[in-house]
């Protein structure tokens, strides 16, 4: 029997299928979840990382090791993708109005410099931050991921083997459904696409879903992303509307999801074929798949 659990977190909803759980194992998600809000979110004034933004730059803070997981995830992706994913982004999505201070109706004025004076240092080992006089933490675009890895594993190491969870649309599935099928589920696909979604087995696995028709707005007939190119500091224009990718770990998943969006379809099929990575991104009608993602389809 699968029993279906709902909840709110991060600005969108959770849901959960699982086989023979009790309704107490709301209770465990919910908190879970609770506590990547509590401690990574931008929109929180008193959240970890607001209240590290707020620091002076130049000092080591100590986070909790939730935090400082993703925080090293974060800089391994950077690393890995050459600077198209940078967790240092906060001041650029404030300025462009996808941040707490809300939205803006104009064009922000103020250039972005590149990010030359944006630089987080991560000490692995005592479990701290430091951050550049431009640096202010911003991870949206890897945190949900890691929401729906920190659920999932405390529904295993309760008992929980078999379920589907969702957060805000990332999927983490693990073991399979009563009748003996895996979790089939269809990848989003962006509404102004008139491609049909795939339908994927997922199996002791997850999806993370970057689209770049969810948010944004619109000056003088032109819309203008809540995808950012680090290297720039401006919105994207390369005509990639959602990059889809298929990976063990959900955090790792969603964090390179937002990266790929970032590079452009050859580009990041190129650099998801060396990362060995499962990917499918859409542009307009088409299609661009990775090695990984086409092996899977036997």
């Amino acid at each position: 029997m699968i029993a279906t659990y709902s909840g709110d977190t991060m600005g969108t909803s959770w849901s959960l299928q699982a086989v023979a759980a009790r309704l107490s194992v709301v209770r465990g998600v919910q908190a879970a979840l609770d506590r990547i809000v509590a401690q990574m979110s931008q929109w929180e004034r008193e959240s970890d990382l607001s209240r590290f933004n707020r620091a002076a730059p130049g000092a080591w803070h100590a986070i909790p090791n939730e935090f400082a997981d993703v925080v090293d995830a974060a800089l391994m992706i950077r690393r890995a993708s050459d600077g198209a994913f940078d967790p240092c982004l906060g001041a650029l999505t404030e300025r462009w109005g996808f941040g707490a201070r809300g939205s803006v109706d104009r064009v922000p004025q103020h250039a972005d410099n590149g990010g030359d004076n944006r630089q987080i240092d991560f000490d692995p080992q005592n479990r701290r931050i430091r951050r550049s006089v431009d640096a202010f933490l911003d991870l949206s675009g890897i945190a949900k991921g890691y929401g729906v890895d920190l659920a999932a594993e405390w529904l295993l190491a309760n008992g929980v083997r078999h379920f589907l969870l969702e957060v805000g649309g990332e999927l983490r599935a693990e073991g399979i459904r009563p009748d003996g099928q895996p979790w089939w589920v269809d990848t989003e696909v962006p509404p102004s696409s008139s491609l049909a979604p795939w339908r994927m087995a997922l199996h002791d696995s997850s999806a993370a879903t970057s689209g770049n028709y969810r948010r944004g707005f619109t000056v003088d007939g032109r819309r203008y992303s809540h995808s950012f190119d680090p290297r720039t500091g401006q919105p994207i224009v390369n005509g990639v509307s959602s990059v889809t990718v298929l990976h063990r770990s959900c955090m790792i998943a969603d964090g390179w999801a937002t990266a790929l969006t970032v590079l452009g379809p050859q580009a990041a099929i190129s650099l998801a074929d060396a990362q060995k990575l499962a990917v499918c991104v859409i542009v307009g009608d088409r299609e661009y798949i990775s090695r990984p993602w086409r092996d899977m389809l036997g």
